[in-house]
């Protein structure tokens, strides 16, 4: 037989790990997108790109430098660039530049 407070643990359990993942999703703003940037896991860090970003040619290469190392088919649930930290600041301000340049 079925405990009350059993099933009142379980679903708390549940709902708290949706709304913990929930919350770290929602940390984006609209017209962005979470990217982990780092060679190996421990230096990985996370950014907020914009989507404009994705049709600029320099950063479609960091993407395919992403689908070289990891393939298209992976088994990881977020975008992961491997470079240093330094070179996607460059390659984002780069781009931060051009798009202040272009009239939109």
């Amino acid at each position: 037989m079925f405990k009350f407070k059993d099933i009142a643990f379980q679903v708390k359990r549940v709902f708290t790990k949706k709304v913990s993942r929930l919350r770290y999703i929602m940390n984006v703003r609209k017209g962005h997108f979470a990217v982990y940037v780092g060679a190996n896991e421990e230096e990985r860090k996370r950014f907020m790109v914009p989507i404009s970003y994705l049709r600029h040619p320099l950063f479609q290469a960091l993407l395919r430098q992403a689908e070289d190392e990891f393939g298209t088919d992976h088994q990881r649930k977020s975008l992961t660039i491997p470079c240093r930290h330094d070179v996607f600041v460059d390659v984002t301000c780069r781009l931060n530049r051009f798009n202040l340049l272009v009239p939109k």
